[in-house]
């Protein structure tokens, strides 16, 4: 009985012990207020070593005009942007008074979060970045709304009891036919 209960227990420990490991980690890089001059730009750079991650960035525009956005570039799309040259990104904002975006990063590489400033006076931007390792790169999981449940399961029952009333009348009439 001894052996069971501590069997028991030491099966629990490894259950929790392997949902902690598995359970996304989060690191918040930033969450500071900068200071941007008028239709300028400024960037915080982050190397991703190993694991893949979701980077969410959020920004809120304190003071100026609020015309400002947020970009997800790679190291070298950020060193095309200093010069000048044409770059890609891989997440970007509208021009907004606040906004945010999430991005997977699958790779291993270096990355920088850009916050340009469109306004034609300095603006005060408060900017959070944080990493999630472990998560999951596909969508968000959300639930319905309760009018479209409601439409899901009517539809599912009429759909049920329509494929049901066609069997019984098929087996019904087959029965009937043989007697």
């Amino acid at each position: 009985m001894v052996l069971i209960v501590a069997l028991s227990s030491i099966l629990k420990g490894l259950a929790l012990a392997w949902s902690l490991a598995a359970a996304p980690t989060s690191v918040e890089l930033v969450d500071e207020v900068y200071q941007i001059p008028a239709s300028q730009w400024r960037y915080v750079d982050f190397t991703l070593k190993q694991q893949p991650a979701l980077v969410s960035a959020t920004f809120q525009v304190l003071t100026g005009s609020g015309q400002a956005r947020i970009a997800l570039l790679r190291s070298q799309d950020l060193e095309r942007l200093r010069g000048g040259q044409p770059h890609g990104v891989l997440a970007v904002t509208p021009l907004a008074s606040s906004g945010n975006l999430s991005y997977y990063a699958n790779w291993p590489d270096d990355y920088a979060i850009v916050v340009d400033n469109h306004a034609a006076k300095p603006s005060a931007v408060h900017l959070r970045i944080s990493l999630e390792f472990g998560g999951s790169p596909g969508p968000a999981v959300t639930r319905l709304p309760a009018r479209r449940q409601f439409a899901v399961i009517l539809i599912s029952f009429a759909v049920f009891f329509g494929i049901v009333t066609f069997s019984a009348r098929r087996l019904w009439r087959a029965g009937f036919m043989k007697r």
